[in-house]
């Protein structure tokens, strides 16, 4: 494996899995789509499989009450047509594999199948199809999981044209906003067109995407299946002629608006319609299809692969399992929930199918998505794996479920909401709303807004009035209490498109590219947020050249960038991380990761400098800083803070980190090549032109954004000058009562200034807000000069002794702005000593001996007290 790291992971082969509860019964034409949990917690995910074919024209066994409907166009084999259409709801609980037959409330679609669907947040989105009168129509029907225990049918409002009546079409979310239908057949003719609706824009309209590129030829019985970055792969299907396809097109849009297609490279193994297709990370994996002439997919290639990290198909590997062709089939549906592949029915000759198969593409990865003791697993895992290899897999689920649950498991918002928000809930009913915000009406939203109402087109930014918090009790962490509605995680947002090149489309570029550079590496083993563990050894596990390897990458791309970038929401904003790693990978872990896994595709990230100093892992914090920078550079942002400066972090840690972790030699080398990669990072940004961040401050001598843009880089602190001094060492006043420009108690010629100054500042640069970091604050954040600014602190309990909480600011797409904050974890939870609470009396003798040094530093140079503490005697003039 190590000597062949570009070689993809072979096929899984699908094996059935064990039918409990009220099962579907044989079907085709239906579909099986997967909704998370509250959270987005995939252990409580569950299948919704929709409507489908439960019996064949003239077998004389149709469901019971269901008519034949006529399937217009050509059949799906030979002599073969569909009847017994049906529109019942089925529920997969993928945890404890048990299917459930539910009735959900409101009015349901009609009986349909060869329908599409696609799952929006908690909701399921169904569209089109066939049914017993002929075409569905082309209304949307939403079924609302919001509520788990009462799901509800509600019919979607869209305004003016849209996609007519049509049937095997494709339906999927882009971007995690837009919907996008394309394809399928209208009873008269094969389609080949594509249409958009924005779920975040009402009222709700379907726009016709046309010019955009290689527009894929007419075509029926495709799949379309969206990756994790928001790019869709269209896959095969059947043209006007009724000849199977065989390629593929990728579908983004652009920053600007703009749509693209592009044909993907290859082709699959073999061309195939009424197939399955579904991403598992950034492997498609296609199922099952037929080719024409009543025939399957041969066997040796009814299950295939598009890996789109290596950018090649992969067929499974000869031999294996012989005879057991359980994916020659077609007409079934597919769906995804972690590294699982599920399948389920579909048409096999002239028999329906009612089987669930499962494939498992997880190569090692965490189980923890199923409950290793529930005997429906237990079976699958011992017949797919083996009597001793399942034994091992399950008792590894089972410890990650223990680590979950004791560690990093999130109890329900829904839960807490009902306790935190009864007022708020009690004001909507006096009002006339029902209690999830929504009027009891046929009308649904597909992408709840922040207000009641249509959001301006230029809204002003504000702070939501409430916070996300995690807290931590006792050895039960991630208890989430939503403060507020939170409703700005994986907002839908553009995909990254990057240049053209003259060989390779631009939507592939960055997926396809081979997973070489040493920032691969940094990403794969720190970027962990639930599993990561401070090294026993505290040896760093870079040498020193790869260090200076990732350096000059990601210099490269500094170079390029403006001094004051220019960056949209939604974005996520965190304060100051001084080497509080632990803290890094706890904000990760409640509130998204910067990872086509997690919500990078959805929102970008900006960090405010002083990533290193205090804390006692600042090595991992930058390499992390700088290899997401290269992996995502117009997506996650750095700028530079006054710790970013060879002075004064040769005094606060990082240099002695340095040493005493790579030796001393290698330690001075890398200290001084990180220093020089300092001078090249941006000094501020600003955020749809009406937000300024920075490290400091405005300070005396800072009056317009341009001064700022006019600093040359590379630039060190003494050749910055005052506007460099006061942009990342200048604080606010004590209080909005103190006004102009004062002394800081930092130390001689370092200066305060005042609301008024914060108020000019930005009313002569058409600024409506500045957030800075630099000063540690107790909630995590604080607002100043009454709201114009926000000072912004990521890092816990501030050298093991402030007692303050770590926030960042998460900003919508409306400019709404929320803090979400986490607190220091108390002195009993296992952790490393720079994401911690206060040191216990036995703490300190759990601290490695090598960790001591950072506590001396700390304990010779404190600290600036936290705003909103008052100063101790003596301690209102400290170390910097």
């Amino acid at each position: 494996m190590d000597s062949e790291p570009n070689r993809p992971l072979p096929v899984p082969k699908p094996r059935p899995f064990p039918i409990v509860g009220t099962a579907p019964g044989p079907r085709c034409g239906h579909t099986l789509t997967a909704i998370a949990g509250p959270e987005g917690d995939l252990s409580k995910a569950k299948l919704v499989l929709f409507g489908g074919a439960t019996a064949l024209e003239g077998s004389g066994s149709s469901a019971k009450g269901a008519e034949t409907p006529p399937s217009p166009g050509p059949s799906a084999a030979s002599g073969i047509r569909l009847a017994g259409a049906t529109n019942d709801v089925h529920i997969f609980d993928v945890r404890n594999g048990k299917w459930e037959k539910i009735t959900p409330l409101g009015e349901p679609p009609s009986p349909r199948a060869a329908h599409a669907a696609a799952a929006v947040g908690n909701m399921v989105v169904i569209q089109g199809g066939i049914g017993p009168a002929g075409l569905a129509t082309e209304d949307l029907h939403v079924l609302d999981f919001t509520d788990p225990e009462r799901p509800r049918w509600h019919r979607v409002l869209v305004q003016g044209a849209g996609p007519s009546a049509r049937y095997a079409h494709t339906l999927s979310l882009v971007a995690n906003r837009f919907l996008v239908a394309m394809g399928g057949n209208d009873g008269k003719s094969t389609l080949g067109d594509a249409w958009a609706l924005d779920t975040s824009e009402k009222p709700y309209q379907w726009r016709k995407i046309t010019d955009a590129g290689e527009m894929p030829s007419p075509r029926m019985y495709a799949t379309a299946a969206a990756r994790g970055d928001g790019l869709l792969l269209l896959c095969g299907g059947r043209d006007a002629t009724g000849v199977p396809l065989g390629d593929a097109y990728g579908f983004a849009r652009h920053r600007d608006g703009r749509w693209e297609w592009h044909a993907a490279p290859g082709a699959m193994p073999t061309g195939r319609y009424q197939h399955g297709a579904i991403f598992v990370g950034n492997r498609l994996h296609i199922s099952g299809g037929a080719v024409g002439g009543g025939r399957m997919v041969d066997e040796a290639t009814s299950t295939v692969v598009l890996d789109t990290n290596a950018g090649q198909w992969v067929s499974p590997v000869p031999g294996g399992h012989s005879g057991e062709d359980f994916t020659r089939r077609c007409r079934h549906a597919v769906s995804s929930v972690g590294p699982f592949v599920f399948i389920y029915g579909g048409l096999k000759g002239s028999q329906l199918l009612d089987d669930l198969l499962v494939a498992d593409d997880s190569n090692g990865a965490e189980l923890s998505i199923f409950d290793p003791r529930a005997a429906t697993w237990v079976q699958w895992m011992d017949a797919t794996h083996g009597n001793a290899a399942a034994a091992q897999m399950l008792a590894k689920a089972a410890m990650e479920e223990a680590a979950a649950a004791l560690s990093v498991r999130r109890v329900s918002a829904m839960d807490d909401l009902r306790v935190g928000m009864e007022g708020d809930v009690d004001a909507a009913v006096r009002a006339g709303e029902s209690p999830n915000g929504r009027a009891e009406s046929p009308d649904v939203t597909l992408s709840k807004p922040y207000t009641q109402g249509n959001s301006p087109l230029t809204p002003d930014v504000r702070l939501w009035h409430r916070a996300v918090v995690v807290h931590q009790e006792n050895s039960l962490r991630g208890l989430v209490r939503q403060l507020s509605i939170d409703q700005l995680d994986n907002e839908g947002r553009r995909v990254s498109i990057y240049e053209k090149t003259a060989d390779k489309s631009p939507l592939f570029t960055r997926s396809m590219s081979a997973p070489q550079g040493i920032h691969k590496k940094v990403i794969n083993e720190l970027l962990r947020p639930r599993t990561w563990k401070a090294p026993e050894d505290r040896r760093f596990f870079l040498s020193a050249s790869d260090i200076c390897e990732l350096c000059d990458a990601s210099e490269r791309i500094f170079r390029e960038e403006r001094t004051v970038l220019e960056l949209h929401a939604p974005i996520k904003i965190f304060g100051d991380l001084h080497g509080q790693f632990g803290d890094l990978m706890r904000l990760f872990e409640e509130y998204g990761t910067p990872s086509t896994a997690g919500d990078i595709t959805y929102i970008d990230y900006l960090f405010l400098g002083d990533y290193v100093d205090r804390g006692s892992h600042s090595l991992e914090t930058i390499c992390l800083l700088l290899a997401l920078k290269i992996e995502h550079p117009r997506n996650v942002h750095l700028i530079r803070g006054n710790h970013e400066a060879h002075d004064i972090n040769a005094l606060f840690g990082f240099r002695l980190e340095c040493l005493e972790r790579l030796g001393d030699e290698q330690g001075v080398f890398v200290w001084r090549r990180i220093n020089e990669l300092f001078n090249y990072l941006p000094l501020a940004a600003t955020i749809e032109s009406k937000i300024l961040c920075m490290h400091g401050g405005i300070g005396r001598s800072i009056n317009k954004v341009e001064q700022i843009a006019a600093i040359p880089r590379p630039v060190t602190m003494e050749d910055g000058g005052p506007v460099l001094m006061d942009l990342l060492w200048s604080d606010p006043t004590t209080n909005d009562a103190v006004q102009g420009v004062q002394p800081s108690p930092r130390g001689p010629g370092l200066v305060t200034f005042g609301p008024d100054r914060v108020k000019d500042f930005c009313k002569n640069n058409s600024l409506q807000m500045i957030v800075r970091a630099h000063e540690c604050v107790m909630d995590g954040f604080e607002r100043f000069a009454q709201g114009h600014l926000i000072t912004l602190f990521s890092a816990t309990n501030y050298c093991g002794t402030a007692g303050n909480a770590g926030a960042i600011l998460v900003l919508g797409r409306d400019l709404v702005m929320v803090p979400k904050l986490i607190h220091p974890l108390p002195p009993s939870t296992p952790r490393t000593p720079d994401s911690s609470g206060a040191i216990d009396e036995e703490g300190a003798g759990h601290m490695h001996g090598s960790d001591t040094w950072m506590q001396s530093i700390n304990d010779e140079r404190p600290p600036t007290p936290p705003r909103g503490r008052p100063h101790l005697p003596g301690s209102s003039l400290e170390y910097f």
